[in-house]
């Protein structure tokens, strides 16, 4: 356990919700709580100072929405060293790493969030280390395992593909298809063979668990990619 402060916002899709994860945290000798908001409101909890830069985010999520991941970007993006703890009632499978992705260091079940375990996970994520609960560390294990065999499927064509994230080759093959270019004239601009383009999108789509085309283009517009 840490001995020094760890500054910590909280950030929850209702107040009365951040109000009872506050309430557990804000009389711990060594949690430092400030300003957080709630979800898509856009505004911050009264009376509370503004952080510089929060060492830890804890979120409050029912389950893995657009307004959550949202957030987790806008949390991401806010500091290079920002660590996210998520208290979440439900996880699906395919939201195991999206939230993964998007920097979340610890997962705790809400029913099993009392005030021993949000500490503990507060200060593993400060210290830059992760926890789970033991029944996701399996679950996690067994999509990584699948999409490393997806990726090494599709690194043959060009050395090697992240397990998250774009790929320079794979942002090229998007951005050519956002401007309407058929896979034969993707093919033809980046001297790809068209198996080599279709490749690209299915390994692509497949890692990054993307319905279709469309869904791809989208992705990497809303990242940033394109």
């Amino acid at each position: 356990m840490l001995t020094q402060r760890v500054t910590v916002t909280v950030h929850a899709s209702d107040p009365l919700s951040r109000a009872g994860l506050i309430s557990h945290l804000r009389h711990q000798p060594t949690i430092d709580v400030v300003a957080g908001h709630d979800m898509g409101a856009g505004h911050d909890m009264p009376g509370a100072k503004q952080p510089d830069a929060a060492a830890v985010a804890i979120m409050l999520a029912d389950r893995i929405d657009e307004p959550t991941t949202a957030e987790l970007r806008r949390l991401l993006r806010a500091g290079c060293d920002q660590r996210v703890v998520l208290v979440a009632r439900e996880l699906r499978e395919p939201d195991l790493l999206t939230v993964v992705e998007y920097g979340v260091r610890a997962i705790i079940w809400r029913h099993q969030a009392t005030e021993e375990r949000l500490l503990s996970a507060v200060h593993s994520a400060a210290r830059g280390e992760g926890e789970l609960p033991p029944d996701l560390v399996s679950r996690l294990l067994d999509q990584v395992g699948r999409l490393q065999r997806a990726t090494a499927a599709g690194a043959g064509t060009s050395g090697t593909v992240p397990l998250f994230g774009m790929a320079p080759r794979e942002v090229d093959v998007l951005r050519l298809l956002a401007e309407g270019f058929e896979t034969r004239q993707i093919s033809e601009k980046l001297a790809y063979s068209e198996r080599t383009v279709k490749n690209i999108l299915h390994a692509l789509m497949t890692r990054l668990q993307l319905t279709n085309r469309a869904h791809a283009v989208a992705y990497a517009l809303r990242e940033g990619y394109i």
